[in-house]
């Protein structure tokens, strides 16, 4: 079992926390992540793009010219596809793109993609960012650095945070290269795309809690 120390604002070590072996050393089942983060994007998407056909367009209603004699192909209307102006044909209309995913799907490719982050030593606990009652953008990003340069340069920062912790949320909430989400938020593709993964201590025992609570519901 990996276990990770815990740091203050002012960048000391504390006591170590033990990553739950079942999230964070789980399996990296690659395909299975794949496929629940392109579902993922797929539910993102609006899926409102629109086209008119023939039949919508405005205006057309006339023959364009006579039948015969004109030594031209025939035509019943201006706004036939292959006119300047003319309706689309078999263009995109609007849909629904999401792709079900059943939650164990989305619980386990979760883990996966936490055990790749634990195993290489990205994985952060803070009990928090500033030191003090007042919010600090500068202070919390000092913070971060600070705690991140012996890990290795990094551009984007995945921060987890609870709800609540409203001293959080106002500090780093405009900070460049960091994403800021809620616990309940937690989901794959966001893991993948960070560089490291901080948890608040609240945030990382409401999660691991939840999480077990899962386990133990599929058992």
């Amino acid at each position: 079992m990996t276990a990770v120390k815990v740091v203050s604002a002012s960048g000391k070590a504390g006591k170590a926390v033990d990553l739950p072996e079942e999230i964070f050393g789980a399996k990296v089942n690659i395909p299975l992540i794949h496929q629940v983060v392109v579902a993922q994007e797929a539910a993102a998407r609006q899926g409102t793009h629109a086209v008119k056909s023939r039949g919508l367009v405005r205006g057309g209603g006339r023959k364009p010219y006579r039948q015969k004699g004109t030594g031209r192909a025939r035509q019943g209307s201006t706004r036939a596809p292959q006119f300047a102006g003319g309706g689309v044909v078999h263009g995109p209309v609007p849909r629904n793109y999401e792709q079900r995913t059943p939650k164990k799907m989305k619980a386990a490719a979760l883990r996966g993609a936490l055990s790749d982050r634990a195993a290489h030593g990205r994985v952060h606990i803070v009990s928090g960012f500033i030191e003090g009652d007042v919010p600090s953008a500068k202070d919390a990003s000092a913070m971060l650095v600070a705690l991140l340069a012996k890990a290795g340069n990094s551009t984007h920062v995945l921060v987890v945070a609870d709800r609540e912790d409203q001293l959080t949320w106002k500090s780093l909430r405009n900070v460049a290269g960091v994403h800021l989400i809620a616990t309940g938020q937690l989901n794959t593709y966001d893991v993948l795309v960070s560089d490291h993964v901080v948890f608040t201590e609240g945030s990382f025992a409401a999660f691991t809690e939840r999480a077990a609570k899962q386990q133990e519901v599929k058992q």
